[in-house]
């Protein structure tokens, strides 16, 4: 029996976490840093910051026989090359290989080298080219963050003066830094993930997020307020499609040197000209994740090592949808400064919640941050999942905040 060791401390991370416990060759599963949450559904809480390398490979020494990277933040910081260079195994991308996600810039620079499919766009350096940009574009428009935003780094500007509003806030804070600006397509947008070693990869269903923090995709973009999966609504074609593109992304990766293994996420829009590639992120979504791995009834850790052997298994999937609600605290993205007290699940109710922005409080579990945990239903088809899904959500939900429709892009 071996122990594994995942790094981070959301949903995703708890998703992560069973789907290794649930290995016969695992008997413990450590998450640093976790969170209180977690040792309700049997992980083990490791408090080490994310961004502590050192104390982290000292403990995956002596402790683990895999790592497992959940969040962006440490892969763009070089955690798998601090752990690569100590001789451990991990899984996730190199801070090289990382940069697809960390910079929006280099992204869009290698998907225009590799002619994949994307919107059309300018990267810019000042708040004068951005303006310029903006003026021959016209809008609605879409405005990118270089760096990592945790999901909120993207604007979509209805009107030209939004555009100039999102412009003025990123050249305020950093008056000389990269920003996307790009054309703003229309269409379903789609998770498109796959677990990769050089060009061996595994892919998953196609998942949709909804990024939107109320009802019918009003309001502003968050980390994700829940997710389906298998979505329906995308035709036998449009999955080819998307397997298309992992393909070739791939194979860009080897012709540039970008060698490694981890987690392919394309974030994708089908439009009326076909799909475009919107952006790429090298790990798990959340709250993708949540949806994704129950699906899943391969033995997940050796998938994984398999993976990191070069063999890439068969997915075995057992045939439900899945529908995850995310419930949050009621003022994120904006303020989520609230302390709320959370109803504790029961073990039954375990086995769907995964606990994120949950710490100890003085008279029990309380809510911290922004996204507190997701709930997830199945079913044969989706309605029925996500009629599970707040049937579940219901009795957890107290004073938190979510939102009432996801899945309604497949639903109608």
């Amino acid at each position: 029996m071996v122990k594994v060791l995942v790094i981070g401390n959301g949903a995703r991370e708890s998703a992560l976490g069973q789907a290794f416990l649930k290995s016969e060759a695992v008997d413990e599963v450590f998450v640093a840093p976790g969170n209180a949450g977690m040792t309700l559904l049997g992980l083990t809480v490791l408090p080490l910051g994310e961004d502590d390398f050192s104390n982290l490979i000292q403990f995956a020494k002596t402790h683990v026989a895999l790592t497992f990277i959940g969040p962006e933040a440490p892969l763009a910081a070089g955690i798998v090359d601090a752990f690569q260079k100590a001789d451990l195994p991990v899984f996730g991308p190199t801070q090289k290989l990382a940069q697809l996600e960390s910079s929006k810039q280099f992204a869009k620079a290698f998907m225009q080298r590799h002619h994949l499919p994307t919107a059309k766009a300018e990267v810019v350096h000042s708040q004068a080219e951005a303006l310029q940009v903006l003026a021959d574009y016209g809008a609605p428009i879409v405005i990118k963050a270089d760096g990592l935003a945790a999901g909120k780094g993207v604007t979509v500007a209805k009107t030209e003066e939004a555009a100039t509003s999102a412009i003025t806030n990123l050249y305020t804070d950093h008056p000389n830094a990269p920003v996307v600006i790009e054309e703003c397509l229309t269409g379903q947008e789609a998770s498109v993930l796959a677990l990769f070693n050089g060009m061996s990869q595994v892919a998953f269903p196609l998942a949709q997020d909804h990024k939107r923090r109320f009802d019918a995709d009003l309001g502003p973009n968050t980390g994700g307020m829940g997710a389906i999966s298998p979505a329906p609504q995308f035709s036998e074609a449009e999955q080819q499609q998307a397997q298309a593109l992992i393909d070739q992304t791939l194979a860009g990766m080897v012709v540039d040197g970008l060698y490694g293994n981890g987690v392919l996420y394309i974030g994708l829009m089908f439009t009326p000209d076909g799909p475009k590639i919107l952006e790429y992120n090298l790990r798990f979504g959340d709250p993708e994740t949540q949806v994704l791995l129950p699906q899943v009834e391969n033995d997940f850790y050796q998938l994984v090592t398999d993976l990191l052997a070069g063999q890439a298994d068969a997915l075995q999937l057992d045939g439900q949808t899945y529908c995850g609600v995310v419930a949050a605290n009621p003022g994120y993205p904006t303020d989520a400064s609230q302390h709320l007290p959370l109803i504790v699940p029961d073990a039954i109710q375990r086995d769907y919640w995964y606990p994120a922005g949950v710490r100890q409080g003085t008279n029990g579990l309380e809510s911290t941050g922004g996204r507190i945990f997701t709930v997830v239903g199945q079913g044969a088809d989706l309605q029925s999942a996500q009629t599970q899904a707040y049937a579940r959500l219901k009795p957890l939900a107290g004073d938190l905040a979510s939102r009432s429709d996801i899945g309604f892009h497949a639903l109608g």
